[in-house]
């Protein structure tokens, strides 16, 4: 027996193991846990105290003394002191290489207000060579602590900026990825004017004179990005390979530090997906991922038969899901809702999608075996999906457990919450959306809508529904143990909470990161639990989240990750 090179706690008590050693007849572990706390998300046997793993599969869940007998002379032991050992946690929503990308870009998620956007352009525009394009993530006028001035509905106008880029096109993604803003030269590159009409879906937010201030909703940030793409196309095929990389290893880093050992992909391209196998056969997927296709329909009749890709590469890349988004997002009001937003009556947001597209991406999902996957934030937009989901079913009457998700379903009307049992629809929702987005719910919303739909966790798992937990990365920082916190107290930061009667119980939350998210994936019975037959992919946490004050879990960290039965990070 070896001690782990990783491991940082004592190995004074390894108890009868190190006497005796592993039992006769009994093949040796590579990998033992033991002296901890073990939350199995298991029915069969919730807790125990060691693990054993063998191949990368876990071979024995139990006590010390049970355990101790798969310990040979070169198994690996951590001695676990007595720290809290889960499921790894699944990612069950996010953008992996976006969220490699926007390591890459300028980072606008913690800004205080558009002053400081402003300061960190002209900081990036002295370092930049004329027209280099200045491109960021992550800013969000509703978390700012001032209103800028001039707005429009909240929103900057262009002019500061332009300022102080002028000859640098500026495009800057919303939080949400479901708006965007531009800087003069980049509107004058993509062609746009006070003329330029909207797209369907989107929006050319104007001020009072008809002028474009540089806010683009939902598909209209598309003008940009076109201007953009065109830049982009020039790299030559080796700068791009380079980047891809460089954006895929960061996403894994912050997966692996943050205790996420699946990540469920919310929309690559054929071309990302063909990536993603390089990776795969290169031995760099660390973690492993969970694909949904975001291709046109047209593509996809052509391709998905030969996408479809289950457990490649020793189980790191499967591809099964089609995704497609029906609406936009609440914050920058492209939610598709029943009524008017209460804080501007004029608009009920947008459909991003047009209904016959998307019941004819149903019908290929069905054709092809995938499931569909719909972004679904507003209550029309809701029940629209379960309409569409519902009249799929009906025409093929023989296709069952299909396991189709609403990814978000954020603000349900009330009448449409039990229909996702009923039609057997996952919600894969986003604990710390509720608790990110809420200062602006109730004015989008009004109090009563935000009360009877917005994150109504408890109302759907009362209905009978199976949710999915994850952040929406890098709409939302990654880490579990926040979003976890949030998924249970729904406490924002000046200390109220957000309709406390929605709140998750901790197992309830643990079970949404974990085996609901691999039952989402149809991939319960690989992952998901700390059951002996499954993939060894293992979370070791600094606290017991279970048990400790509510207040301390935010401060919890990820000690070791285990992928496979493989130490991939520890603190």
């Amino acid at each position: 027996m070896h001690r782990s090179k990783w491991s940082f706690f004592p190995l004074a008590v390894l108890g009868s193991a190190v006497l005796f050693g592993c039992s006769p007849g009994v093949p040796p572990a590579d990998l033992v846990l033991h002296n901890g706390k073990v939350v199995t998300v298991d029915d069969a046997k919730p807790e125990a105290e060691a693990v054993a793993v063998r191949a990368g599969v876990i071979v024995a869940v139990g006590s010390n003394s049970e355990v101790e007998r798969f310990i040979g002379d070169q198994t690996e032991v951590i001695d676990l002191a007595g720290k809290l050992a889960i499921p790894g946690f699944i990612e069950g929503h996010g953008h992996f290489m976006g969220l490699g990308t926007a390591k890459l870009n300028l980072d606008l998620m913690h800004v205080k207000n558009w002053d400081e956007v402003i300061a960190m352009v002209q900081e990036a525009v002295a370092e930049a060579k004329p027209g280099d394009w200045v491109v960021g993530r992550g800013w969000h006028q509703e978390k700012w602590d001032n209103v800028p001035t001039p707005n429009v509905e909240g929103f900057p106008t262009h002019e500061a900026l332009s300022k102080v880029s002028p000859e640098n096109p500026v495009f800057f993604t919303h939080a949400s990825g479901h708006a965007s803003f531009a800087n003069a030269k980049a509107m004058e590159l993509a062609g746009v004017t006070r003329t330029t009409p909207n797209p369907h879906g989107g929006e050319i937010l104007k001020d009072r004179r008809g002028n474009p201030i540089g806010i683009f909703r939902e598909t209209a940030s598309g003008l940009i990005q076109q201007a953009l793409s065109q830049v982009l196309a020039a790299r030559s095929p080796e700068q791009r390979e380079e980047e891809a990389r460089r954006a895929f290893e960061l996403a894994m880093q912050e997966c692996l530090s943050n205790g996420v050992t699946s990540f469920q992909d919310a929309g690559s391209s054929f071309e990302t997906i063909d990536f993603f196998k390089k990776m795969a056969d290169e031995g760099k997927m660390d973690v492993r991922l969970w694909v949904m296709v975001r291709e046109s329909n047209e593509q996809m009749a052509d391709k998905l038969a030969q996408y479809k890709i289950i457990g490649y590469g020793d189980k790191r890349l499967t591809v099964r899901g089609v995704k497609k988004s029906i609406d936009g997002a609440l914050g920058p009001r492209g939610a598709w809702l029943l009524e008017p937003y209460a804080d501007l009556p004029t608009r009920t947001g947008l459909n991003l999608t047009p209904i016959e597209h998307m019941k004819e991406a149903a019908r290929l999902a069905i054709q092809h075996g995938y499931q569909f996957c719909v972004h679904a934030i507003g209550d029309r937009a809701n029940r629209e999906t379960l309409d569409i989901f519902e009249e799929a079913f009906k025409e093929v009457p023989n296709a069952k457990d299909l396991r189709w998700r609403v990814e978000h379903a954020q603000h349900l009307h009330p009448a449409d919450i039990p229909r996702f049992a009923q039609l057997g629809v996952l919600p894969s929702m986003q604990g710390i959306h509720c608790t990110s987005d809420a200062p602006f719910v109730i004015a989008r919303l009004g109090e009563q809508r935000a009360g009877e739909g917005a994150y109504v966790w408890q109302s759907l798992m009362r209905s009978g529904a199976t949710i999915i937990n994850g952040t929406d990365a890098p709409v939302e920082d990654i880490s579990p143990i926040e979003n976890f916190y949030a998924s249970v107290s729904r406490t924002l930061k000046d200390g109220s909470v957000f309709f406390p009667e929605q709140r998750m119980s901790r197992e309830e939350a643990l079970r949404s990161y974990t085996i609901n998210a691999a039952y989402g994936a149809f991939e319960e019975k690989e992952k998901g639990s700390l059951t002996p037959g499954k993939l060894a992919d293992i979370v070791v946490l600094s606290k017991d989240i279970m048990t400790i004050p509510e207040d301390e879990i935010p401060s919890t960290e990820v000690v070791y990750i285990i992928v496979g039965g493989k130490v991939k990070h520890r603190k």
